[in-house]
């Protein structure tokens, strides 16, 4: 849920990942072409002999994707229109030290995001139409809290590559991605992110020492009950 356009560096790391997202494809085997009036910067089709697949590439620079709810308020934006989401995100938001590729069957995603769209009404959670619903890759699926159901589909679909930091950096990238969430993640408000994400003591330490611009060391949290 960071704001992928906030600052250069971050809109650099967004085109490279989509690049490596390309290049995995690639390397698998897939010849991958822009789809005709396709119209979402993020949609592609991917053709190995007969088999064609149309695919949704998502970056994430925390671990989390979305997708937004059509307005009828029954299906999802891009992801209705695919067979495979293929999600390429650093494994960790505040101290990355890999890129992985994971190539998700679309039919999962659907009925994931349908599991925590329902999970989160009945909590009471404010889902306003057109907004994305976002899913962690990397925290496996659990009732409690509800921001976790539907997780885990980087664990359930291993990576098809990895990029390892400390040896190399994400191919230069020069397209623009994920139309569709753009506006969306620049209007993410630490509100909306808090909804989203479940309040553990660390988080809360690290929010307020970010809002009050002070160390993580000089916040000291007790709960009395």
């Amino acid at each position: 849920m960071t704001n992928v356009n906030a600052t250069p560096a971050k809109r650099a790391t967004r085109k490279g990942l989509f690049a490596f997202g390309i290049e995995t494809l690639e390397r698998e085997g897939w010849k991958v072409s822009r789809i005709p009036r396709g119209g979402k910067a993020s949609l592609r089709l991917i053709t190995k002999g007969e088999n064609k697949h149309k695919v949704s590439i998502r970056t994430s620079q925390d671990a989390w994707i979305a997708f937004p709810r059509k307005r009828a308020e029954a299906g999802w934006v891009t992801l209705d229109d695919v067979d495979y989401v293929v999600a390429v995100s650093v494994n960790d938001k505040h101290n990355p030290t890999e890129a992985r590729v994971h190539m998700i069957p679309a039919d999962d995603a659907r009925k994931r995001y349908n599991r925590a769209y329902d999970a989160r009404k009945a909590a009471g959670h404010t889902l306003p139409i057109g907004r994305g619903i976002w899913l962690s890759l990397y925290d496996k699926e659990a009732a409690d809290p509800v921001s976790y159901v539907g997780a885990g589909m980087g664990v359930d679909y291993p990576p098809l590559a990895m990029i390892n930091f400390s040896k190399e950096g994400l191919p230069q990238g020069s397209e623009e991605v994920d139309e569709d969430m753009a506006e969306e993640d620049a209007e993410l408000s630490l509100d909306q992110t808090a909804e989203t994400l479940p309040l553990t003591i660390p988080e809360a330490k690290r929010r307020l020492a970010e809002a009050l611009g002070v160390p993580e060391t000089s916040i000291k949290i007790t709960i009395e009950h």
